[in-house]
C-alpha cells in the first residue's frame, strides 16, 4: 500500500486549497481513508474522514469550510480547503486502515498567510 500526497503550498489568509492523496497497491474502494494534519509543536490531529460508502466526519474547527472527497475510478482522496486561516498551517497527512494496518502518505505542507 503507498499514500502519496500532493498539492499543498502557500495561500492567503481567506484562500482556498485543494489537496490530494493518490492510493495504489490496495483495493481503494473498500477502504476508509483519513486526513490528518500537524502543526508546528503540537501533536497530529485528525481534521476529516471518509467511509467506504462516502460518509463524511469533521473536526468541529474545520466544519463548513473543508470538504473531504473520494473518487474510486482514479483511487484519489481529496481534501477541500476553504476559507483558510493561519490556525490551518500544517502538514497535511492522508491515511487508510488496510489489512489491520494503518497506512501514512508522506505529508503535504499548507501555509496559510496572515
Amino acid at each position: 500500500v503507498q499514500l502519496q500526497a500532493f498539492g499543498g503550498g502557500l495561500v492567503q489568509a481567506g484562500g482556498s486549497l485543494r489537496i490530494s492523496c493518490a492510493a495504489s497497491g490496495m483495493n481503494f474502494r473498500l477502504a476508509p481513508m483519513y486526513w490528518y494534519r500537524q502543526a508546528p509543536g503540537k501533536e497530529r490531529e485528525l481534521v476529516a474522514s471518509i467511509s467506504s460508502g462516502g460518509s463524511a466526519n469533521y473536526v468541529d474547527s474545520v466544519k463548513g469550510r473543508f470538504t473531504i472527497s473520494r473518487d474510486n475510478v482514479k483511487r484519489t482522496l481529496y481534501l477541500q480547503m476553504n476559507n483558510l486561516n493561519a490556525e490551518d498551517t500544517a502538514v497535511y497527512y492522508c491515511k487508510t486502515e488496510y489489512w489491520n494496518k494503518d497506512f501514512w502518505g508522506q505529508g503535504t505542507q499548507v501555509t496559510v498567510s496572515s
